[in-house]
């Protein structure tokens, strides 16, 4: 361990909630660092999203200081109540400095106790980027305490475990996957050593529990990229190319400009971790397709990924958008441009469930993924003079998907075009269906004589007639005026005016009725007319 701490030059600006913390704690005789992610985002020049500090104070004594706070768990941590309006500093946690027994199950120490210093607690610390603290010495000036030169690593970009390797993965597997969360998140790399003690101890994930493996995937997955991040001049060319394996995949992705979320998932694949947890991907890893496709099934999943990341879509489509395909090496028949993979789409389905179920997820994600999975081949036959697919075929896909899932449908459609190397998203047959299905979903919007707050049978009673032509055009007569002004939509008037209407000779009310009509065909068209434009179709 490098002793360092020193002053330095940067300002970094700690906010007066957080500084309050630390003066109440130092002007009560103890010591107070601001530490983890905040410190690190602020070395990157990022905003922290929330602030931690540590402290030298047991659990107790803070909450002496801070009346305003709870202490709800065993390991010493303390959530003071600060009043302050940004959400990100409304609660600080406050642990105290803590040193770490011995790990038995690759996961839990056997026991949590205080420690002494500031260094002594960042040495418990999975890596050299998150094992940096900063305090504020008498004069107010920020001081950096940095015992194992993560301040460096993350000037140079390197992931790096917080001295021997191997202890850190032995004490907590899940630090594998972070690693290759954190130099995904970042665009670092793993250090050498780091590296190789993750290959080592892959295995060992398999003693972490479902659910701490599901949160870091969906960590993972839903890494966003930097605003200046955009695909390179050779984006488009193969990176799983069967019988020629890239040394270091993560890499190769990340040189032609590929997402974090895809270097991620590459990443994992390298280090051997994700045939640990997810081994179905894997399969698609040098499958060749057919002639509708220029990439392999792992590359084009991938790449459905990465264009799902670059829209910043919810994990929810990610993970679709990466399993859509993820049953074609099984259901693969035949070699070359003319190999078929009849029912993936129904294979899929099962496997997504199945995948995720195993990573606990829960039912209503998992539900709703194997349904964008098992229609992410729906059909839609359009042409420039014909529609094929009726209304009714458009209403059993909605019943299938759910209303509320048809546009995410479409985005996984759109994600499978580009993982598939076409140059356009969404194409006019695309936008054609998506019109089809607005207008379905708005039929509830027509105007129609049922709106009236009085029925046929009704108007029979009140004229003395019996079913007939009649009905419909005193319905009509009074639909039209009530477009005119809703508020004679009224029980009381619609009776008085339906009696008026009933004298009338039947060559008066058939004027009066093709009047409504023509006028509600109008609203009908104007209607369509403003979906066709917003989805840009004849």
């Amino acid at each position: 361990m490098r002793a360092m701490t020193r002053a330095i030059s940067r300002q970094f600006h700690i906010p007066e909630p957080v500084l309050a913390v630390i003066r109440a704690l130092e002007q009560a005789g103890f010591s107070a660092y601001v530490v983890g992610g905040s410190v690190r985002d602020l070395c990157l020049g990022r905003g922290p999203e929330d602030w931690d500090v540590a402290t030298n104070a047991r659990p107790e004594e803070i909450q002496k200081i801070f009346p305003e706070s709870f202490y709800a768990n065993k390991f010493f941590t303390v959530t003071v109540q600060t009043g302050a309006e940004d959400p990100r500093l409304a609660e600080i946690e406050v642990t105290t400095f803590r040193a770490e027994g011995k790990y038995e199950d690759f996961r839990h120490p056997e026991d949590v106790k205080p420690a002494k210093t500031i260094e002594e607690d960042l040495s418990r610390r999975d890596f050299t980027v998150n094992a940096i603290a900063l305090g504020v010495d008498a004069h107010g000036a920020v001081v950096l305490v940095d015992p194992f030169g993560g301040e460096a690593d993350l000037q140079t970009g390197v992931i790096r475990a917080v001295g021997d390797a191997d202890a850190r993965i032995g004490e907590d597997a899940l630090r594998m996957l972070r690693a290759a969360r954190f130099a995904a998140a970042l665009g670092f790399s793993l250090e050498s050593k780091t590296r190789e003690a993750i290959k080592r101890h892959a295995g060992l994930l398999r003693a972490i529990s479902k659910e701490r493996i599901r949160d870091e995937f969906s960590k993972l997955i839903a890494i966003e990229d930097p605003e200046s991040w955009n695909p390179g001049p050779e984006y488009g060319m193969k990176t799983d190319v069967p019988g020629k394996p890239a040394a270091h995949p993560a890499e190769e992705v990340r040189r032609i400009g590929a997402s974090r979320a895809w270097q991620g998932i590459e990443l994992l694949r390298e280090l051997e971790l994700l045939k640990e947890f997810l081994p179905e991907l894997e399969e698609g890893v040098g499958c060749t397709q057919n002639k509708h496709h220029v990439y392999t099934v792992w590359e084009h999943n991938l790449r459905a990924l990465d264009y799902a990341a670059r829209q910043k879509w919810t994990p929810l489509v990610r993970i679709a958008a990466l399993f859509h395909d993820i049953a074609k090496p099984r259901a693969k028949r035949g070699e070359g441009p003319d190999s078929t993979f009849y029912g993936h789409d129904v294979s899929g389905a099962k496997m997504s469930t199945e995948i995720l179920g195993r990573l606990r997820y829960p039912d209503a994600f998992i539900e709703t993924v194997a349904k964008l999975v098992r229609w992410h081949l729906f059909r839609y036959d359009y042409d420039a003079d014909e529609v094929q697919t009726t209304d009714s075929a458009i209403r059993r896909l909605i019943r299938n998907i759910g209303e509320e899932s048809i546009e995410d449908l479409v985005r996984v459609r759109m994600c499978d075009r580009i993982g598939s190397g076409v140059p356009k998203a969404v194409p006019y047959r695309l936008r054609h269906f998506q019109f089809r299905v607005e207008k379905v979903l708005r039929e509830h919007e027509a105007v129609r004589v049922t709106m009236l707050n009085i029925r046929g049978d009704e108007i029979m009673q009140l004229l003395g007639i019996g079913p007939g032509p009649k009905v419909g055009h005193v319905l009509n007569a009074l639909l039209e005026e009530v477009l005119d002004d809703p508020k004679k939509n009224e029980k009381e008037y619609l009776t008085a005016r339906a009696k008026e209407l009933g004298a009338l000779s039947d060559i008066e009310l058939a004027a009066l009725r093709e009047k409504a009509e023509t006028r509600v065909e109008l609203l009908d068209d104007q209607r369509e007319q403003e979906i066709k434009g917003k989805y840009r179709v004849r």
